[in-house]
Parts: C-alpha cells; sequence; structure tokens
C-alpha cells in the first residue's frame, strides 16, 4: 500500500499541472486531477495486484518496461475516459490522454524501479541479518 500511496502523490501533481494547463481553470484543473488519479490509483492498485501473480512474475521475469508499458496502456484509457466526462471536450481529452500519462509513465518506471531497488536492498538485509544471528 505505501507503494501504491507513492506513486499517486507523483500523480496527483502532474495530472495537476497537466490539466490546469490545458484548460486555464483551477477548479476544472483540481477536480480533473482529483478524479484521474484517484481512478488511475485503484487501476494501479490492480495492475500491481496482476503482476504480483506467480503466472505473470514466471513468464514476463518482472521487467520493468513491460510492466510500465502495460500500465500506460491502463493510464491512457483512463485519463482519456475521466477527463473527456469531465470536459465533455475530445481535443482537451485527447491532449490530456498523450501528455499527463507520458510524463506518469516516465515518473512510474523510475518509480518501480526505485521500489524494486528497495525490496532487493531489504531482501539481502534480511538474509545478512539472519546469517549474523544464527
Amino acid at each position: 500500500m505505501k507503494k501504491t500511496m507513492s506513486f499517486a502523490v507523483i500523480h496527483f501533481t502532474v495530472a495537476f499541472t497537466v490539466a490546469y494547463a490545458l484548460t486555464g481553470d483551477i477548479l476544472l484543473g483540481s477536480l480533473i486531477a482529483m478524479v484521474e488519479p484517484m481512478v488511475n490509483t485503484v487501476a494501479f492498485y490492480f495492475h500491481e495486484k496482476a503482476w504480483d501473480s506467480k503466472l505473470l512474475k514466471r513468464a514476463i521475469n518482472m521487467n520493468p518496461a513491460r510492466k510500465t508499458a502495460s500500465f500506460a496502456v491502463v493510464h491512457f484509457s483512463v485519463a482519456f475516459s475521466v477527463v473527456y466526462l469531465l470536459t465533455g471536450d475530445v481535443l482537451i481529452g485527447s491532449a490530456m490522454a498523450m501528455i499527463e500519462p507520458c510524463i506518469n509513465t516516465m515518473a512510474y518506471y523510475f518509480h518501480e524501479r526505485v521500489w524494486q531497488k528497495k525490496e532487493r536492498f531489504q531482501l539481502m538485509s534480511c538474509h545478512h541479518n539472519h546469517a549474523v544471528a544464527a
């Protein structure tokens, strides 16, 4: 859950910045920035659950680039749908769906790399502590 929340903070920040830049409206930008990342945070949680399955772990070998690409597809779809529903404007929905997910996809990739390094470090620490205790 910490991983999901840390990505949500990044996502909210990027979504507001892009939405405000596209609409010029602080209220609409704020609304988009609240709804779109909320929906994507839920999608992110289920995406992580799917990627944690043994079948995907074995089949894909936890490649951060592949995992990032699969989340990008989810993210583009959610971004367009939410912004289009809130604005009724295909152009703004399309622009938001192209810009905001691209930025967040790059952020996601680096976020995933940091978490993988953290997990590896914790695993090495645990093994080291058990060896010392024994």
